[in-house]
């Protein structure tokens, strides 16, 4: 279980447990059938809280000098030449991934390497497969320079669900493969841009899951 989702899953199993407790207090005035139509629907949403914030353990076992790394679970929606205006400044390849609800929403290091810049930039919460989600949402900006050479950015995108994006890692930090780096609660993507040389190892609508699928080759 992954640490973001603590207080979340704790609440509201509080709350399940208090809604429990509160239907046994009043079982001479509550008929079954109402019983059941409170306590089930509380349980299974509390059960798919519990999957959410699942973190599973995954080693990496490829090119790890060469290979970019999913950095989470989803769905590839676009594989693109772009020309990136907030760093790079020139073009660049766009691969980016979109999280459903049932994906893991834990993010993994896409490489090893340096990080030379991560920042967090206030923005809106449109819905997270929409192309100007890039630029538009509420999002953090992760650089790093790769122990190859070449350097990467990525980006993690809030959805129209998502209010909470966390990173692990900052400027100057380590970028470790089978590393932690962060985390976003509830549907979102993850944007990476990569050098125009780079091999595209995926193609779109391909499912990928982080810290295992290897989506370039720099």
């Amino acid at each position: 279980m992954h640490k973001e989702g603590t207080t979340t899953i704790a609440t509201f199993l509080a709350f399940v447990l208090l809604v429990a407790i509160t239907l046994y207090v009043y079982k001479e005035a509550i008929p079954l059938w109402l019983w059941f139509a409170i306590l089930v629907p509380l349980i299974i949403n509390f059960l798919i809280v519990v999957n959410f914030f699942r973190y599973p353990e995954r080693t990496f076992q490829g090119d790890e000098l060469h290979d970019v790394i999913a950095p989470s679970d989803g769905t590839i929606v676009t594989i693109e030449e772009v020309f990136e205006p907030d760093y790079f400044k020139d073009k660049r390849i766009q691969i980016s991934i979109f999280m459903s609800l049932t994906n893991v929403h834990a993010q993994w290091c896409p490489l090893n390497g340096i990080v030379m810049k991560a920042e967090h930039e206030d923005g809106r919460f449109k819905k997270a497969n929409l192309p100007k989600s890039s630029t538009e949402n509420e999002r953090s900006t992760i650089v790093i320079k790769s122990d190859a050479g070449p350097v990467i950015m990525m980006r993690q995108v809030a959805g129209a669900v998502a209010r909470r994006i966390v990173t692990y890692i900052n400027a100057g930090d380590k970028s470790e493969i089978n590393g932690e780096l962060g985390f976003i609660k509830f549907g979102s993507r993850i944007d990476v841009f990569v050098p125009l040389e780079s091999e595209v190892l995926v193609t779109l609508g391909q499912k990928v899951r982080g810290n295992e699928t290897s989506i370039a080759k720099i």
